[in-house]
């Protein structure tokens, strides 16, 4: 066990698999606390794997971020166990697709609810407590992607909704600066996590593709040659949430292989 994040308690949305536990995964192994919370009444068997790992570290907290009362109990029952929140790996998201002219309203309001509203939210709250709390190098991590980079057509709600989480991260790391709390994002790109799956059927049945083809496609587009993992974005969610980025805010981290320059 390293100890770049001893004395770290962070809270985890989104994070009962994928890319969000491989970051707890992470924090714990560098000494951090975790509050890990997931939409699911019960820990997915990984994660209370996990849980059982490290019962003096970890806690799960049923959690949707699209009530707020969810989220207040969250930061209230965090923090009650581990003390003050000291990092927010604001990772909760969901994806949808579907030709422009047929989007309708309630992909819309289901998307922007979790990945708009839902991240916000979690953030305010969570920045809220560290400001009353005196915390001092306090950081935020939020999950953006490269479809925040730009749009696609097939995409429209799910990039408009990461580009959102762009804007939100510079105008809170702003908002956030005179207090010392840091606030960035991460953009992954195509990361081969069990929400592919089902991404993957969706492009199949909008553009006439075998299943497994788009991911296969996707792959071997990116400038390294191949998909990311869920450990792909663990350094950088170590690093943002360390003192070695402190100097860093404001800032949207592209961890896709290439696939976007800037």
């Amino acid at each position: 066990m390293s100890t770049r994040l001893k004395d770290k308690h962070a809270v985890l949305t989104g994070a009962a698999g994928g890319i969000g536990l491989a970051v707890a995964q992470a924090y714990l192994r560098e000494g951090a606390r975790c509050t890990v919370a997931d939409i699911g009444s019960q820990a997915t068997p990984e994660l209370a794997a996990l849980l059982a790992e490290y019962p003096a570290q970890l806690q799960y907290l049923p959690t949707d971020v699209t009530r707020m009362v969810d989220i207040d109990a969250l930061v209230a029952q965090a923090s009650q166990r581990f003390g003050s929140i000291t990092t927010l790996f604001n990772n909760a998201a969901i994806f949808d697709m579907a030709p422009l002219l047929e989007s309708h309203e309630a992909m819309y309001d289901k998307l922007f609810a979790v990945n708009v509203k839902g991240a916000f939210f979690a953030m305010q709250k969570v920045l809220a407590h560290m400001v009353a709390g005196g915390v001092k190098g306090g950081a935020i991590i939020n999950m953006a992607s490269q479809a925040g980079r730009r749009g696609e057509a097939l995409v429209s709600h799910y990039c408009a909704s990461k580009a959102a989480v762009i804007s939100y991260t510079q105008s809170a790391a702003l908002a956030m600066a005179p207090h010392a709390i840091r606030v960035n994002a991460i953009a992954p790109g195509v990361i081969a996590t069990p929400m592919w799956k089902n991404v993957d059927a969706l492009f199949a049945k909008f553009e006439n593709l075998p299943l497994g083809e788009k991911q296969k496609r996707v792959g071997e587009a990116v400038p390294l040659g191949y998909m990311g993992s869920p450990g792909d974005i663990c350094g950088a969610a170590v690093f943002l949430a360390s003192e070695e980025a402190s100097y860093i805010t404001a800032q949207t981290l592209n961890v896709d292989g290439g696939n976007v320059m800037s």
